[in-house]
């Protein structure tokens, strides 16, 4: 079954090996650019990316997914992302905007 949309997996390709079996290629994290409508968010005690992710992506139908987007995103991604936030980090935060016509649209075009 190929990556959903949406997925962070969609930044993977699916390679056949000899015995045709399906397997998928390391993951090419869409990393930082500089957008007009990034958003700046200074971490709290408690938060995840998990919770960023359902409360900038709202709009979204399974925001909360989106959290990879966020890691990813970072100038410095965060590579682990069941460590905990550290209270008083400085996250940037990509648009909606950006989410769904620059880094999720990028993934449609490497599936193609």
């Amino acid at each position: 079954m190929p990556p959903q949309t949406g997925s962070r997996l969609g930044f993977c390709l699916g390679v056949l090996d000899d015995e045709g079996r399906r397997f998928l290629t390391e993951r090419e994290p869409y990393r930082y650019r500089v957008f007009t409508d990034n958003r700046i968010h200074r971490v709290v005690g408690g938060e995840t990316l998990f919770d960023l992710a359902g409360r900038y992506f709202a709009p979204l139908p399974r925001a909360c997914g989106f959290w990879w987007a966020i890691a990813d995103f970072q100038p410095d991604p965060i590579l682990d992302p069941t460590l905990a936030l550290e209270e008083g980090t400085t996250l940037v935060i990509p648009s909606t905007r950006v989410l769904t016509d620059v880094i999720l649209a990028e993934a449609r075009r490497r599936e193609g």
